[in-house]
């Protein structure tokens, strides 16, 4: 474990939101300012196979990730569409139905999502979102 890796670990664990590897990159230079690029990125796949970090993927060119605090606990994603805010909710049901679903087919589930894309409504009211990532309040 280098100095570089444990600036990066320690930036993802001070994260209460969903980052980008850039975003992340940035943070972890404030700990420490040899951290490389190439080595944020070669760290994020490691961090999300060993479950410390889930990755998200909302289907645009990048990829979000957050620390995973919550071992097991099944999360939902709602995402707006207008603002690209990621919204994280429980789903206790997810497992179950995962489960009885595979059940049915013969198969073990090894992982699954549920992922919702919405408008925001207070954008399309009054010409703003308040949930917006580029709000500072937040």
């Amino acid at each position: 474990m280098t100095g570089q890796r444990m600036a990066i670990f320690e930036a993802v664990f001070k994260e209460s939101s969903h980052f980008t590897a850039e975003e992340l990159l940035d943070k972890a230079r404030l700990i420490d300012r040899t951290v490389s690029r190439a080595t944020v990125y070669r760290t994020l796949p490691i961090l999300v196979e060993s479950s410390l970090v889930r990755e998200v993927d909302i289907g645009t060119n990048l990829k979000y990730y957050m620390p995973n605090r919550e071992q097991g606990a099944q999360k939902a994603q709602v995402i707006c569409n207008d603002c690209q805010k990621i919204f994280e909710i429980p789903a206790p049901f997810m497992e179950w139905y995962g489960n009885t679903v595979s059940a049915n087919l013969g198969l073990t589930p090894i992982s699954q999502r549920l992922q919702v894309t919405a408008s925001c409504e207070e954008l399309l009211e009054k010409g703003f979102c308040s949930k917006s990532k580029v709000e500072t309040s937040n």
